[in-house]
């Protein structure tokens, strides 16, 4: 273990001083997606929490450098403890960019609420073939606000750098 943090360092210490600054991060816009989504149902209450399954149906994005559709066949699967005001989300689906590239998303996040809070955040991460246009999508971290629409959840996503 020791051996793997000595490597860990040496390779921190020969990156250049610009990695190392201690900005705060910035946000680049990706793009927005708009998906849509079938009646929620419920699997009851469980040992972690009511199981709420959100079946997704399809929908779009467009961006800078990203667009297409948003494929049928995945779901949104939120953890709800109606007490706390509090639900974990876990949204696992593909899209198809506009030239053919189909990419996997694990869209995981959070939602609470209380008398004067609200909070709704998400972190989307991409799987994207390594041979493809969009293979800078494996190595950032990206963040999204969710809005729910009237016919569909509105995803903004913004890459952190």
């Amino acid at each position: 273990m020791r051996h793997l943090i000595r490597i860990l360092l040496v390779l921190l210490a020969s990156l250049p001083l610009r990695a190392q600054q201690t900005d705060s991060p910035q946000l680049d816009y990706v793009c927005e997606l708009r998906v849509t989504c079938d009646a929620p149902y419920s699997c009851g209450k469980t040992q972690k929490g009511e199981r709420i399954v959100i079946p997704i149906t399809g929908g779009t994005f467009e961006g800078p450098r990203l667009q297409g559709t948003v494929l049928p066949g995945g779901a949104d699967y939120q953890l709800v403890d109606h007490t706390l005001g509090r639900t974990e989300l876990e949204a696992i689906y593909c899209i198809r960019t506009h030239d053919g590239c189909n990419i996997h998303v694990r869209n995981r996040g959070l939602l609470t609420s209380g008398a004067q809070t609200y909070y709704f955040m998400t972190s989307p991460i991409f799987e994207a073939p390594t041979d493809s246009p969009y293979a800078w999508l494996n190595n950032a971290i990206f963040v999204c606000r969710p809005e729910v629409k009237e016919t569909y959840i509105s995803l903004k996503v913004w890459m952190v750098r």
